[in-house]
């Protein structure tokens, strides 16, 4: 099967398996690696893009939904100068420690602050509540996102 899709505003047309997942040709086809696949079940949220404008789990989306679509990696989200400002809010704020979950969360909250100017805290608590953190719980997380989102609304 042939589809063609978008990614981080190249368009790409592949020959895929019906069976392959969005993550797998993100990672295996295309190189973008900064999509990690965690559980491969939807329930960890490592694998989160963003999906004709919805944050989405990667490791579920079938080939088929690809086509024609308009996807949105952490290498879409990364500027070549540097971090976005949702990504330095979450170093200032110490967010993470080993850093897997990390992309995901990105593309959660980026999927977030694209549809809301500015997000409550329980817009912020939503958004992430898909994505897991085995390392350093969620209150830096949400602190940093709030303090984004405030940037990001000027």
């Amino acid at each position: 099967m042939h589809i063609s899709l978008q990614v981080n505003g190249t368009p790409h047309r592949l020959e895929v398996r019906g069976a392959e997942t969005l993550a797998e040709v993100l990672r295996d086809r295309l190189g973008l690696t900064g999509t990690k696949i965690g559980c491969n079940a939807g329930e960890c949220g490592a694998c989160t893009v963003v999906l004709d404008g919805r944050a989405v789990c990667a490791c579920l989306v079938p080939t088929p939904r690809m086509d024609g679509a308009a996807v949105r990696t952490i290498e879409g989200v990364t500027p070549a100068e540097g971090l976005s400002p949702l990504q330095q809010a979450l170093v200032e704020h110490g967010a993470f420690q080993c850093g897997f979950c990390t992309p995901g969360v990105v593309m959660s909250l980026t999927a977030l602050f694209d549809r809301v100017r500015l997000p409550s805290e329980h817009e912020i608590r939503v958004a992430l509540q898909g994505n897991v953190c085995r390392c350093s719980g969620y209150v830096r997380l949400i602190e940093a996102a709030k303090a984004a989102a405030l940037r990001l609304a000027r």
